[in-house]
């Protein structure tokens, strides 16, 4: 299938409030397959230019694209992707290599400069999402720098998530207030919530597998290192989450699995990682190491308590309430540390589920109820409204 990806991208102060648009339009029929905007925060102009790229590629090959047309009003991007000027700058050197990778999905991509007043669709979807990251309460002057217009270039983000999809669950490596078109007219699937404001995204990744979780024991605070099967499965979310992009920043609990994992994503991103104690595993104490019919013969009828009971501690170890208390501040800080971005948050089975809980308002039964493989994702997003959404839980085909 052949289509046309018409993209733009605004930043009101270069750097500034930003977003991006973008559309995706039958090559023979002129039908808009998909729209997608988003405001992703503090920006400059030609970052968010290649971010409206970037989400354009994506949904075109969301829509099955073979064959791409590339129409921005961009001149540094166009060059840049058509090979023919040079990528100096260190901010858009991982996004030109984001988009690279995204264009060789395609059978042929070919990138053509058109000018501002042919890309109006694009630009006013770029605006409309600029008008987003206003009302969240960024400010700065209208327009490129130097201009008087209201509509800037720019835009830092991944991609919106596609209305209409059996799973609505956005793409790893959203930023922002993401909102997002079909053709049916539908809109963000946490729209309908009432949530306002851009969202701190995060992309919660439980680290690669251990020999502890190999022969399922108990594995809290001891600090087993990945087994080969872990590393690959730590370079596999790494590929993935690299080629989503759109990450801000990589928060690691300090146990050395997590950590490791952690790393060979932020390697990838080409981004550092920050270490969160209160992202620790659960303390089992002296159940670590033991299997459940282990843990359950050495301590029976602590063990069915503790099963039913959040507030129960193992012998000297950590109820699951605390865990709650020590996430919920790790979530406080990277909300207000990191504000409206997608923060990558690489840790264990209790914290992540911790952290769904809290954006599901969810009963503490949600513990035990809820699965999630070794390096599988899940996404939650918390509004500065104090609303939230999960997009994801437990994605694991980038395995395979």
């Amino acid at each position: 299938m052949r289509v046309i990806v018409e993209a733009d991208g605004g930043s009101r102060g270069n750097p500034g409030p930003a977003g991006y648009g973008a559309l995706v339009c039958d090559a023979d029929s002129g039908a808009v397959l998909a729209r997608a905007k988003q405001a992703i925060g503090r920006a400059t102009n030609n970052v968010a230019e290649y971010r409206g790229l970037i989400a354009g590629l994506e949904e075109a090959a969301a829509a099955g694209a073979t064959e791409v047309e590339v129409r921005m009003d961009s001149k540094l991007v166009i060059e840049q992707m058509a090979g023919r000027w040079r990528v100096k700058h260190p901010d858009l050197q991982p996004l030109h290599q984001q988009a690279k990778a995204l264009a060789a999905r395609f059978d042929r991509i070919a990138y053509r400069w058109v000018p501002r007043e042919k890309n109006v669709r694009a630009d006013k979807l770029a605006n409309e999402a600029m008008d987003t990251a206003g009302r969240a309460g960024e400010s700065g002057p209208a327009g490129r720098a130097g201009e008087s217009g209201p509509a800037a270039r720019g835009g830092e983000s991944g991609t919106a998530a596609r209305a209409g999809e059996s799973n609505p669950v956005g793409r790893a490596g959203e930023t922002g207030a993401a909102t997002s078109e079909s053709t049916n007219g539908g809109t963000n699937p946490a729209g309908w919530t009432g949530a306002r404001g851009a969202p701190t995204r995060m992309l919660l990744l439980r680290h690669g597998q251990t020999e502890l979780s190999v022969e399922r024991r108990y594995s809290g605070r001891g600090n087993p290192a990945l087994t080969d099967l872990g590393r690959r499965q730590a370079e596999l979310a790494a590929q993935y989450l690299a080629g989503r992009g759109g990450i801000d920043a990589v928060i690691s609990s300090p146990l050395q699995r997590a950590y490791d994992t952690a790393a060979a994503a932020a390697k990838a991103l080409g981004l550092d990682v920050t270490v969160d104690e209160d992202l620790i595993e659960t303390d089992f104490g002296a159940w670590e190491g033991l299997t459940f019919a282990e843990a359950a013969a050495r301590d029976p009828e602590l063990h069915r308590r503790w099963l039913r009971d959040t507030s129960v501690e193992p012998p000297e170890g950590e109820s699951f309430d605390a865990v709650a208390q020590r996430v919920r501040r790790a979530r406080n800080r990277i909300i207000a540390e990191h504000g409206a971005a997608t923060v990558l948050v690489v840790t264990h089975v209790t914290p992540i589920k911790t952290m769904l809980r809290l954006a599901l308002d969810a009963g503490a039964n949600l513990l035990y109820r809820l699965h999630l493989d070794l390096a599988s994702l899940s996404i939650a997003e918390f509004y500065p409204d104090g609303g939230s959404a999960v997009r994801l839980v437990n994605q694991t085909d980038y395995l395979r």
